[in-house]
């Protein structure tokens, strides 16, 4: 009556196998290490970056207990503190402090095998760990008028192309005024504009000799618009982010116009603030081709660039001599996406550029067919080339190809590189706080310890009131627990106060499942029921109050993830899982202890229940 299939016990063993894997790497703790990223977007992190770490790590006489790489970062896991300071100071001697940040940091002490699987800790969040906070609002209006102002310049384009005669483009607001002298021009200038630009609506104003359409984006244009504007500076924050060494930063969108920026392990505040608010641009210039022998390359690397250009580096470190004459800067970009070459497949970015620009690159392209051109990615004073095609005939209409020697990620790199060096829209800060090391670790200690006296008051309780089944309800709450932090884990979650809170949470509710089926146990018992019957019963049917009870509770914590922000969402992640996992653990795995010792005896005449015990059937004892 009360036996499970061999499959379901190998199922459950098989859960809580890996529940425990995942869980474990939690108790191991963490161990200093340093961590070494790229300041900018343009160098890789490569083998030979890892090369150049354990020389220098090598000839100071340092030992390391092991590094990873990843596509970001270079960590270096070391004995002490002590360590941590002499390689840190080892690798920024080797390197190009301009380029590289070496960061100290502090990694999960996990054997090399735990962390191949992926069997790492979970991260934990700026109030535990200690760091800084900020609240960024980003300027729609200042989006909309960029917007506006490219607009005003494709139009002033579109009209000479088409050669309408007007008196004026001005961009008043975020909308754009154009002026004519004469009905008919003004009419042949609506039908262009519609038919070329169709996110604006046209209105026609004025009389007499002073005629004006006036140009405002369309409702779906607008969110369009602001919707690029706040992913891509979410995108050139998490960018930026990098260069502060930060292992687990969080950059992410709360509500429709702010960012939230968490910078877990930093203290110092101004140099946050310095590389959230960084600028970087693009430039478009042409090489020198006549300076690009091997004599001249020479000459340059010494020191001695030819007279009107200088040297720069292409990606993996290839020298080329450039113009220093700017024919181009990025702030003519208005996209650019990667994508594929039509006629040959291979990977490239495209890019859309303004009217202006349009006509500029134009020219450029016209009078330099088979000569290179570079875009050069300036950061902090210094450029670097992120692409130096080879023109091979006029572009015109500011659409732009850049393709040839691109993998699909480098164009997705450069694609991101392009229209996201700079911040689409101004951002300021309207809320910011910083949360010491100190405080961070007194969290931990403090919501552990009342997680943990919450779990020993649920243990005595139950076992006083239910006896043996109230041993089994505590089993199978240490899986809940178990399970629960092996999912946070797995998943990568970060761990904060309000998460911890969650997980107390859990817990009751957990219990108080077990405590409806040792109840409905106790009833059937009561009712002459034999000791058999009544586990079955008091598992089977106290099933749907407990289907139900946590279905309204899963629903309220959906909500509270679908409305909620920030500390509430992640209290509601760790809520919705720990009601999964509660219903496993209450319903299957103290079941299965259960029916493991009680369900192969064919003569049972008692249960260890608490103040009902039964020899007989119809009779009671007290405990």
């Amino acid at each position: 009556m009360n036996r499970y299939p061999l499959w379901k016990y190998l199922f459950i063993g098989a859960v809580l196998l890996i529940g425990l894997l995942y869980a474990v790497p939690n108790l191991f703790g963490e161990v200093p290490a340093v961590q070494v990223s790229p300041v900018k977007a343009i160098l890789k992190v490569d083998s030979a970056l890892m090369t150049r770490v354990d020389e220098a790590l090598t000839a100071a006489g340092i030992e390391s207990r092991g590094a990873s790489m990843d596509p970001t970062s270079i960590r270096v896991q070391l004995a002490d503190l002590d360590t941590q300071k002499k390689a840190q100071a080892a690798i920024l001697e080797a390197l190009n402090r301009d380029d590289y940040v070496v960061a100290l940091n502090m990694q999960p002490n996990v054997p090399g095998w735990m962390a191949a699987i992926n069997a790492l800790p979970m991260y934990l969040g700026l109030d535990l760990r200690g760091g800084v906070h900020f609240l960024l609002q980003v300027d729609m209006d200042g989006a909309l008028v960029k917007a506006a102002d490219r607009y005003a310049a494709d139009i002033r384009q579109l009209l000479r192309d088409k050669n309408i005669r007007y008196a004026g483009v001005t961009r008043e607001g975020k909308a754009v005024q154009v002026r004519f002298r004469d009905e008919e021009t003004r009419q042949s200038a609506a039908t262009a504009i519609g038919r070329d630009l169709p996110d604006l609506v046209v209105r026609q104003l004025g009389s007499g000799t002073d005629l004006l359409l006036v140009g405002n984006l369309k409702p779906e244009a607008e969110k369009r618009i602001e919707d690029f504007a706040l992913q891509q500076n979410i995108t050139t924050l998490r960018n930026r982010v990098n260069e502060l060494g930060v292992s687990e930063p969080i950059v992410q969108q709360s509500g429709a116009d702010r960012v939230v920026v968490q910078l877990p392990g930093v203290q110092d505040t101004a140099k946050a603030k310095e590389i959230l608010g960084r600028t970087a641009t693009l430039e478009v210039r042409m090489v020198d081709e006549d300076h690009n022998d091997p004599s001249s390359l020479q000459a340059a690397m010494s020191g001695s660039p030819p007279f009107g250009s200088e040297l720069l580096y292409e990606r993996g470190g290839v020298p080329l001599i450039l113009r220093k004459q700017v024919v181009l800067t990025g702030d003519s970009i208005s996209d650019a996406q990667p994508g594929f070459d039509q006629s040959s497949g291979e990977p490239a970015v495209h890019i859309n550029l303004d009217g202006k620009g349009a006509r500029v690159f134009q020219q450029i392209t016209r009078e330099n067919i088979g000569k290179r051109m570079a875009m050069v990615l300036v950061e902090k004073g210094k450029g670097e080339i992120v692409t130096a095609p080879v023109i091979r005939a006029e572009i015109g209409g500011g659409r732009v190809q850049i393709s040839g020697r691109m993998t699909t990620q480098e164009a997705k790199d450069v694609a991101l590189l392009l229209r996201a060096g700079a911040l689409a829209a101004p951002m300021e800060i309207v809320e910011e706080r910083t949360v010491g090391p100190s405080l961070g670790a007194e969290n931990i200690t403090k919501g552990w310890k009342s997680l943990m006296i919450g779990f020993g008051l649920l243990t005595v309780f139950m076992v006083l009131y239910y006896a043996f089944f109230g041993v089994v309800s505590v089993v199978a709450l240490s899986v809940n627990l178990i399970l629960l932090v092996a999912l946070l884990s797995m998943l990568q979650a970060t761990l904060t106060l309000p998460g911890i809170a969650a997980i107390a949470l859990t817990l009751g509710m957990a219990i108080d499942a077990n405590v409806l089926i040792n109840e409905r146990i106790r009833e059937e018992l009561r009712s002459g029921t034999t000791p058999q019957a009544a586990i079955a019963a008091g598992y089977d049917r106290a099933w749907n109050t407990i289907l139900d009870s946590n279905i309204t509770t899963l629903i309220a914590g959906i909500a509270l993830f679908m409305f909620g922000s920030g500390p509430v969402r992640g209290f509601a992640v760790v809520h919705c899982l720990g009601i999964l996992t509660s219903m496993f653990s209450a319903v299957l795995v103290s079941r299965a202890i259960v029916n493991l010792i009680y369900g192969s005896r064919r003569k049972l005449d008692s249960l260890p229940i608490g103040n009902t015990d039964w020899h007989k059937r119809g009779s009671a004892t007290p405990a």
